[in-house]
């Protein structure tokens, strides 16, 4: 909320317990002024919500929870389905944030990158009709942009009472656009948005801005080689597919969502340079094999290693239903050109609807993300969108025009679909970590007097501020 607080818990206690390495740091506060209670017990006591299992982790108390969520929030009387969630629980007198990556929620300790920079408590909440936080039966006209914003407004309330303090929403890509959206829906929520690599589709069917993304990315040394790869598996189809029939013979791999085995090879090797872009870095183009040269196992190899010959099939598609159904209907999907495979593509970039089965409706809404790209040019607050150069999903970022007040659009020099606010030049990075603690409410006062000064404020972790970043398809960000 983009104000001070007016009130604060009649008392807050901090209970501290140090153990030996590997045990768990306890903070607890009191729920009035007759005796602490543990952090547990309150987030237990609140109504809907169930505790999963408690993981252990230094400094911090760690939880996998269950919440009871309406399956329609405009009709909350039809029914409940339960959302898992994480919390990373530091202290209450700590600002929190709110992260979600659009998909299925990570339930080992994992701390974002505005968490490290606040030294914050994290929620983390799993997509509804992401399994297992999918109703049943599953009504999928209630899967949209509102009622997954409307998920994070009723936890946040829910949780706003134990933990007072700021909160920023965040994620990256999907999770990026969905921190956006709940900034949309409910504004008066959260009092910053940090949104890494968030596309912004405004308008599905002019995908121009793609084309003109890959005509100039990188080096033509590095584009060249990367078509000619691509190009080389599309002649080579007759004995690459033979070898992707016995693949699929042997892990059990079906095709009847996407029809056909050659319409998803097809879409595997019309995916591998966009995902080259996403995951890989201009210097890992050596690692490319020359095409006129490559045998077909080198062909095969890194079209796996980059794409992934298991994508398409029904295993790996049944994952991600919700998402490529939100793509059909409301967040688009990108259809590029590629000239370099004119005569050999037989079906192009593939629509969303060829990886949904067909027992589930889609029907698409064009205004939906005319909408919130409208909003948030003219009524941005506190908003940071971070992007990298490299990233093909940038090439449609969210803009911001003369109506928003202290938002930002940062692009990371050289990044792929990794960046962050550490990937950024001195500058931007610093006044991003100036604006980041600032907006939490927790900027120290040098900070403050000059956004140079501004830095992290917890110490690293590498095991709790690793990415875990999803080798995807192109179609998903």
């Amino acid at each position: 909320m983009r104000k001070t607080l007016g009130w604060l818990l009649s008392l807050v206690v901090l209970i501290g317990t140090m153990g030996a390495a590997g045990s768990t740091a306890q903070a607890a506060t009191a729920a009035g002024p007759a005796a602490a209670t543990d952090i547990k017990d309150q987030i237990l006591g609140i109504p809907g919500m169930s505790l999963i299992e408690e993981k252990p982790y230094p400094g911090y108390r760690f939880f996998v929870l269950n919440y009871e969520q309406p399956v329609d929030h405009r009709q909350p009387w039809k029914g409940t389905f339960k959302q898992r969630l994480t919390l990373l629980h530091k202290d209450v007198s700590r600002p929190t944030v709110f992260f979600t990556s659009g998909y299925n929620v990570n339930t080992s300790p994992r701390r974002s990158e505005p968490t490290t920079i606040i030294d914050g408590n994290q929620v983390s909440m799993e997509y509804r009709f992401f399994t297992p936080s999918r109703p049943d039966p599953a009504n999928w006209a209630n899967l949209d942009i509102w009622q997954a914003a409307s998920d994070q407004h009723r936890l946040f309330a829910a949780l706003k009472k134990t933990y007072t303090k700021n909160w920023l929403a965040t994620g990256g890509s999907k999770g990026g656009m969905t921190a956006t959206y709940y900034e949309r829906f409910y504004p008066r929520d959260m009092d910053g948005i940090v949104a890494y690599v968030a596309p912004n589709d405004v308008v599905n069917k002019e995908d121009s801005a793609y084309d003109r993304f890959f005509s100039k990315v990188g080096t033509k040394e590095c584009r060249d080689r990367l078509n000619a790869v691509q190009r080389e598996a599309l002649v080579r189809r007759e004995p690459l597919e033979a070898k992707y029939a016995a693949a699929a013979a042997e892990n059990g791999w079906t095709f009847t969502t996407v029809g056909t085995l050659d319409k998803a090879y097809e879409a595997v090797v019309l995916d591998y340079v966009w995902a080259f872009w996403q995951y890989s870095l201009l210097a890992d183009c050596s690692t490319v094999p020359a095409a006129a040269t490559a045998s077909d196992q080198e062909i095969w190899d890194t079209i796996d290693a980059i794409s992934g010959f298991s994508a398409y099939a029904d295993q790996g598609l049944e994952t991600y239903t919700p998402y490529y159904y939100q793509a059909g209907t409301q967040l688009g999907s990108p259809d590029i050109k590629q000239p370099h495979l004119k005569g050999l593509s037989r079906y192009g970039y593939q629509p969303p609807r060829n990886f949904v089965p067909r027992s589930i409706p889609m029907t698409f809404q064009p205004a939906a993300m005319a909408d919130v790209d409208r909003w948030v040019r003219n009524n941005a607050n506190q908003m940071l969108f971070v992007y990298g150069q490299n990233d093909p999903w940038g090439a449609e970022p969210f803009h911001l025009g003369y109506g928003v007040r202290d938002s930002y659009v940062m692009t990371a020099p050289g990044a792929n679909h990794g960046a962050n606010v550490a990937k950024l030049l001195d500058g931007e990075r610093t006044l991003a970590t100036a604006k980041i603690l600032q907006w939490a409410g927790v900027a120290p006062a040098a900070a403050l007097a000059d956004t140079g000064k501004a830095a992290p404020l917890a110490a690293p972790d590498a095991q709790l501020d690793q990415r875990d970043l999803e080798r995807e398809p192109q179609l998903r960000p």
